[in-house]
């Protein structure tokens, strides 16, 4: 693990990561509050969720294209600055008091086309940069840096959000962007492209038009999987996966309110799930090698489908508080064997294609999840609660279907 940090390049890249989630999280989690405030809807929070969903409809299944192509350092600085102008603008009109919902809705439309490109794009710059006999490490620090950064945007964002308000929230989000950029600036020097085997047919290949050729390495991809069935249930598991975390800020707005805890209860339910996702860092990585990291997904996927359903059943707040710190605990387990599957088994110069492939899966089961949830927690909570339980549940018998392998990830490379 120690080789991890003696690559400047990676320190840099989780240095990045720990900063620019701060403010990501505080943002999220000031947002999602600030709607529910001013609509008292579970139905808005799913309209929320829905649109930072919509841009990766549109977009994810062409960007695959551009992250195996492009130099991903490059593009993730482009991502940051971007968002980063986005949400500027919107801490404007909140510092004026001007700002309205739909105008939240739009700047999180905006930021989600950047967020949903960026994930699969920082993944694969670091199984590029990262050592075969390292996924696992490398997975590990990537999830400490994410779920670091949610733990001290959770234990702040309720406390400073009655003092601050939105724009300052929004203002500090800024902040961790412009680092974030410096950070990935300083990872290392000119333009870098993972190398690709050489091209059947090289004199057809050379012949094609840039659409030609965009095309059919995005049909490559999909080839891809056609020959790797276990990669697909490893991708089904992860979409619902994520479809199931990404809907959680739709009921854990109205948790905190059921607890007559306001701001503050919603920042120690985030709270409780950054510590235990930041945590299961610490022990992740030996859990992985004790049960493989296919059962691992099984047991933590299994956890989080009883855990989601029992979190509105707490009698108080402090327990709800535990059982969302056990949930972060399964999120974490959960995200870094996954990672360190996909590494494992995807060629670099397939990375960007094949993620994208299951993160599209995962957004279109969210639009239709977020909607679903807000209209039933509208009505019973507990209700809203069991329906994202029971898509954790579904993730479990995926990741528990048998299935045999094919060829591994070096394999694959010399097709």
């Amino acid at each position: 693990m120690r080789s991890i940090l003696q690559k400047k390049g990676l320190r840099f890249i989780f240095a990045a990561n720990v900063i620019s989630m701060i403010g990501s999280g505080m943002n999220s989690a000031a947002v999602a509050w600030y709607i529910l405030q001013a609509t008292h809807s579970e139905i808005a929070l799913g309209t929320f969720a829905v649109v930072q969903t919509l841009p990766a409809i549109l977009l994810l299944p062409f960007t695959g294209v551009i992250i195996d192509r492009e130099d991903r350092r490059r593009l993730v600085m482009v991502l940051d600055a971007a968002r980063a102008l986005v949400i500027a603008a919107v801490a404007v009109l909140a510092f004026q008091g001007k700002a309205k919902v739909w105008e939240l809705y739009a700047m999180n439309m905006l930021v989600a086309a950047g967020f949903w490109m960026f994930w699969p794009t920082i993944t694969a710059l670091i199984q590029e940069m990262t050592p075969d006999d390292e996924f696992i490490h490398a997975n590990t620090f990537l999830l400490a840096g994410v779920q670091g950064g949610w733990l001290i945007a959770g234990a702040l964002v309720g406390f400073v959000y009655n003092k601050i308000g939105l724009g300052g929230v929004l203002l500090l989000d800024v902040s961790s962007y412009v680092l974030s950029f410096l950070c990935y600036f300083a990872v290392r020097k000119g333009r870098h492209v993972v190398p690709r085997p050489a091209e059947l047919h090289a004199d057809i290949v050379a012949a094609e038009s840039a659409v030609q050729k965009f095309f059919r390495e995005l049909r490559d991809g999909v080839q891809f999987l056609r020959g790797h069935r276990e990669i697909v249930m490893l991708g089904i598991s992860w979409a619902l996966f994520l479809s199931a975390m990404m809907t959680g800020v739709v009921v854990t707005p109205p948790l905190s309110e059921y607890f007559h805890a306001g701001a503050v209860g919603y920042g120690w339910l985030n709270g409780g799930w950054g510590v235990g996702a930041f945590a299961s860092a610490f022990y992740a990585p030996m859990f992985i090698k004790k049960f493989g990291a296919r059962r691992s997904i099984a047991i933590s996927l299994g956890l989080l489908a009883i855990l989601m359903t029992s979190a509105p059943t707490m009698p108080f707040l402090a327990l709800a508080v535990v059982v969302y710190a056990l949930m972060g605990s399964g999120r974490g387990i959960t995200g870094v064997a996954m990672n360190t599957s996909m590494m494992e088994r995807i060629p670099q110069h397939f990375m960007g294609r094949v993620q994208n492939t299951f993160y599209f899966a995962g957004t279109l089961l969210q639009v239709l999840q977020s909607y679903l949830v807000g209209a039933v927690a509208q009505r019973n909570l507990i209700a809203g609660f069991s329906v994202i339980g029971f898509v954790y549940a579904a993730g479990f018998i995926t990741a528990t279907w048998p299935m045999r392998t094919t060829q591994p990830m070096e394999l694959t490379q010399a097709e």
